[in-house]
This record gives C-alpha cells, sequence and structure tokens, in this order.
C-alpha cells in the first residue's frame, strides 16, 4: 500500500509540475525581447532568435543580467556549448541519459528540486559520482517571483540545499534556475546574495509535455537549427524524445564543430 501511494503521489506530483511548467515556460517563449531594460517586476524569460547560428536577444541582456551573477549564454565565438537538464520529477530516461554522457564524456548541470532528491536518490548520487553538477531549482517548483519575502525565498533553495547533502555529503552547487523561467529584479539579487549564480537558457525547445513528445525530426529542427556559440542549452531529462535523440544528437553538435564544457568553466 505504501508503494502504491507513493507512486501515485509521484504521478501527481509530475501533472502539477509539468501544468505549472507549461503555463510559465510558454509565456516565456511568447515575451517580447528587451534586452537592454532593467527587470523592475515578475517577468518571464523569453528569447528572439534573430540569425541562424547566432545567439538569441534575451528580455535582458547579458551585462545587465552579471550585475547579479547570472547568466544565459557566454558571449564567446568559440564552439562551446554548456548542457543542462531540469528535472521535477523521474521516469525513466535519466539513467539513458547519463549512459549517454558518460560515453561522449560530456558534463552536464541536472537542476532538480525536491521531489527527485526525494525519490530518486541514487540517480543523484550518480550524477555527482560521474562528474556532473547538480543544482538548484527550488524545493517545490513555485512561481518564485511572487515570493518577495526574503525568509521565504531562501528557505527554498536551503531545504532543497539540506536535503541534497543528507543524501550526497556533500555541499550543494550555488546554481540556481528559476523554476518556468519566472524572475525579478528582487529575485536574482536574493539568489547573488545567497552566494548562488543563476541560470537562464538560450537555447531550449517544447520538450516536457510527457505525452504529446516531439518527433526527432522536430526536436533536430531546432537543437540543430538554433545552436550557437556559448549556448546554454536547456532540456528535460522527463523527455523520451531527448533520452532517445541524445547520442546522435551530441555526436551531430560534435560533427558540427562544438566542445562541451562544464558551467564551472563559463
Amino acid at each position: 500500500m505504501r508503494k502504491i501511494l507513493k507512486k501515485k503521489g509521484a504521478v501527481l506530483w509530475a501533472l502539477i509540475f509539468c501544468l505549472a511548467f507549461a503555463a510559465g515556460h510558454s509565456a516565456a517563449r511568447l515575451s517580447v525581447p528587451a534586452s537592454s531594460v532593467p527587470v523592475s517586476s515578475a517577468d518571464n524569460w523569453g528569447l528572439s532568435f534573430q540569425e541562424e547560428g547566432k545567439p538569441p536577444i534575451g528580455n535582458a541582456s547579458p551585462e545587465y543580467l552579471a550585475a547579479f551573477d547570472t547568466h544565459y549564454v557566454c558571449e564567446t565565438e568559440e564552439k562551446v556549448l554548456y548542457l543542462t537538464f531540469d528535472a521535477g520529477y523521474e521516469n525513466g530516461y535519466t539513467a539513458p541519459i547519463l549512459d549517454t554522457l558518460k560515453k561522449h564524456q560530456v558534463p552536464a548541470a541536472f537542476f532538480l528540486v525536491g521531489n527527485y532528491l526525494e525519490t530518486s536518490p541514487d540517480l543523484v548520487k550518480r550524477m555527482v559520482e560521474e562528474g556532473h553538477i547538480v543544482g538548484n531549482h527550488t524545493y517545490h517548483h513555485p512561481d518564485m517571483s511572487q515570493i518577495s519575502a526574503k525568509e521565504a525565498f531562501q528557505k527554498e533553495l536551503s531545504d532543497l540545499e539540506t536535503l541534497f547533502e543528507e543524501i550526497t555529503g556533500q555541499p550543494m552547487a550555488k546554481y540556481y534556475r528559476p523554476p518556468q523561467g519566472k524572475y525579478s529584479e528582487a529575485n536574482l539579487q536574493m539568489a547573488c546574495d545567497m552566494g548562488y549564480r543563476t541560470f537562464f537558457w538560450s537555447l531550449a525547445y517544447v520538450d516536457w509535455y510527457e505525452d504529446d513528445q516531439p518527433t526527432k525530426e522536430e526536436a533536430f529542427e531546432k537543437l540543430l537549427g538554433r545552436i550557437h556559440p556559448g549556448a546554454i542549452v536547456l532540456l528535460h531529462s522527463t523527455s523520451r524524445t531527448n533520452a532517445e535523440i541524445l547520442d546522435e544528437l551530441l555526436t551531430r553538435w560534435e560533427e558540427m564543430g562544438y566542445r562541451f564544457d562544464s558551467l564551472d568553466h563559463l
């Protein structure tokens, strides 16, 4: 009975996560870019792709974001990529993704939430053992832009830090990704005050609907056509398509002359 209840709980959490992420992430992709406008209130991270092979324009410029130790792209002409995965729950695809990363010797960053650490501690340990970064995606995956109290904001991050250290015996890397791409200037400052670097992304695609996965062709159209030097790539480890295409995707990026590096070196 306990196993059945745990499974039902995980399924319910996964449904809530998908609905929340879909709402926020869709809005982020539709938002109008304003690369030099300060972020004074709640906003959704958004991108405008204007030239193939070139970085997109974000809601805020790299220079502005740097004041909060926040990044969405590495400003470089070098063909280097930073591969990141978000995971709100585990549904069987992380292990094959890790296998592929190991095969290609690619370092990645996994931004995890509390549910993932609670239900999949062995996979979290494997990420660490194989040299990947485990970043903070908050404990409960809320809309952080609506949290104005410093104590409440800090608790979402510190509770995850505590659980991570209990599982791995190591302190958590101070890397943060706002759930759903929702943020505010106050949020960025609070994360910075906690010693965190905040990471958005410069390349992502709609891969989070578990029951409506993109085809291989649809995935490659976005992930190959919009790749650019210094890209911070966001994929979801819950995606069946990502697990199936990752080996070929990494190979094709390599054939295009790209190499992979850790966020530690950005």
